[in-house]
């Protein structure tokens, strides 16, 4: 464990380290002693991601987490590999993103025994909120009355320190005021709300308090952990005060210690921001997070299919490196937040961005705005469902589902592992009562569902719903049954010409993958020859210099020779 000692020395230097060595070196052993449950060892086509919260379905009088695995056996189980459940916790605001208590349960959900029975079938994903904690939770209040043992778990800062090079991604102020019980005001780095106090890992102690929250995770089956907002984990004033080198220091912290315990456990940066910036959080390929968020990914489809143009997403796609061979990309469309836009800025003209906006907020769509070092704002997320995003409220079901479902092609023949937001596999439109009930904007994308409306919408087959439903699970199938689809297999994505977006997958000419789509509202004639089968309806299809594809029309062809 040597060198977790010195990852530790590169962090806070080697007598400050120290302080917290041996304690830490107890908690290693003894976890390692711990049973964990058996852990996969690498990813594979057959790992696609849900998205979804604890809350999502209910019934009255049984905790949530038991009516989500009645869904899940029933309809999901097939689909998905794995189960990110968003925090879980207690918590005070955010939807969960403000914890109370890294170690319990919220009993709306209910206990550590519904999330171990729930791990017995899939593998889950943990959220950890390593970056702030609750103004509500006990650490917080132990600071406000005064406990010496949380005095520097905060981060206090002079109301007139100038914190103008701060990156915002909220208009909120960086600093808010608190009255200790002595009296004393005090301010206090708060990066996302109020409600949300960031962690100073400044003080080692507080890193040996997070890594026992990692521990506990892990051991309470925890397979792949997400890192929440964790690129503002570091302050120094006068920075940015994000992706700092201590900040990749104590996440490379982190992928030695899970390593080290349990071997098999992903590590996933969140980090919502352009893209030099987000794979910077790969590392050397092999010391830091084992996976990245593919951020550019959910506002580029949607321009390319709402311009119908893919000239934008065909050049961002060609010029991505491979990951790596102990890294991969965390590839999705849609998630419990918006669909965020600085990761274009620098790929889409502002001028285009801007234009986006405005017509998505004139289909109801919400937007939120962060606040910029002059004090203007500038729009930083489109809050809206994805099936809502790519349609007008005019447009027809059917023309809705083509759109869709073409989206959810590029997101899963992409390289990497693809994820799905529940709200998607259950075709969901835009919640504006929820807008109204709760006043946030993201909970347009955040609908929650009795177990019996739900199911009498899905095992309806008229409905919208079980239409998306049946067909993006078929899609589902065909992908997780394809080995060409492994996330580590090379891609190559093609010129074909504006209206199209299309790629390749494979080793070698004698076994591959073509895969084209039409993101265009018209039919469109691809020059492409060759004999192949049809992945979605397993036919032999011999192509002569041109195939027509229908509008939104996508072809997984496999060749056969």
């Amino acid at each position: 464990m040597e060198y977790i000692k010195q990852r530790l020395s590169a962090i806070y230097g080697e007598s400050e380290a120290q302080k917290i060595w041996t304690s830490l070196k107890g908690k290693l052993l003894k976890a390692k002693q711990t049973h964990h449950k058996e852990r996969k060892q690498r990813w594979d086509e057959r790992d696609v991601v849900l998205i979804t919260y604890s809350d999502q379905f209910q019934e009255e009088g049984k905790p949530t987490l038991a009516t989500f695995e009645k869904v899940f056996d029933r309809y999901l189980a097939d689909n998905f590999e794995i189960v990110h459940l968003l925090p879980f916790y207690p918590y005070s605001s955010d939807d969960g993103f403000s914890v109370m208590d890294y170690k319990k349960v919220n009993p709306i959900a209910g206990d550590w025994g519904d999330i171990e029975k729930l791990s017995k079938k899939t593998r889950i994903m943990f959220d950890y909120v390593c970056n702030h904690i609750s103004a509500k939770s006990d650490w917080f209040k132990e600071y406000i009355k005064g406990n010496p043992e949380y005095a520097d778990f905060f981060t206090e800062m002079d109301q007139d320190t100038d914190l103008s090079a701060v990156t915002r991604p909220r208009p909120t102020p960086v600093l808010t005021k608190f009255k200790l019980e002595d009296g004393t005001e005090k301010y206090i780095w708060t990066t996302f709300s109020e409600d949300q106090i960031d962690l100073n890992f400044k003080n080692p102690f507080v890193l040996l308090k997070m890594i026992d929250v990692l521990l506990f995770y892990v051991e309470h089956g925890a397979e792949y952990i997400r890192l929440d907002a964790v690129g503002f984990m570091w302050k120094e004033v006068g920075s940015t005060c994000i992706h700092l080198e201590k900040t990749h220091q104590i996440i490379k912290l982190f992928r030695d210690i899970v390593e080290e315990v349990a071997k098999g456990t992903v590590i996933i940066t969140e980090t919502n921001v352009p893209h030099e910036d987000n794979i910077s959080y790969f590392g050397n390929g092999s010391d830091e997070a084992h996976m990245v968020y593919q951020f550019p990914l959910p506002p580029l489809v949607l321009y390319t299919i709402n311009r119908g143009n893919g000239s934008a997403l065909t050049q961002w796609a060609r010029n991505i490196q491979p990951a790596g061979d102990d890294t991969t990309f965390f590839n999705f469309l849609a998630s419990h937040d918006g669909i965020g836009l600085n990761p274009i800025r620098g790929i889409i003209p502002e001028e285009e961005i801007l234009a986006l906006v405005s017509e998505l907020k004139e289909e109801g769509a919400k937007v939120n705005y962060k606040k910029n070092p002059d004090n203007t704002q500038s729009p930083y997320e489109i809050n809206v469902t994805y099936l809502d995003a790519l349609n007008k409220r005019s447009d027809d079901d059917d023309l809705r589902m083509k759109r869709f479902l073409s989206a959810h092609s590029i997101l899963l023949s992409l390289q990497g592992v693809p994820a799905i937001y529940i709200q998607s596999i259950l075709g969901s439109r835009n919640d504006h009562d929820g807008v109204a009930k709760t006043g946030m904007n993201r909970s347009i994308n955040r609908q929650k569902y009795r177990l019996e409306e739900i199911e009498a919408e899905l095992t309806k087959p008229s409905t919208l719903r079980s239409k998306i439903y049946r067909e993006l699970t078929n899609i589902i199938q065909i992908r997780k049954a394809e080995h060409l689809f492994h996330p580590d297999v090379p891609m190559e994505v093609l010129e074909k010409g504006e209206k199209i977006f299309a790629l390749t997958r494979g080793t070698d000419s004698r076994e591959s993958l073509t895969i084209i789509h039409n993101i265009a509202n018209e039919p469109v004639d691809v020059e492409l020859s060759g004999e192949f089968i049809n992945l979605m309806t397993g036919e032999d299809l011999t192509f002569i210099n041109i195939v027509t594809l229908d509008p939104y029309q996508f072809l997984w062809l496999k060749s056969s020779n």
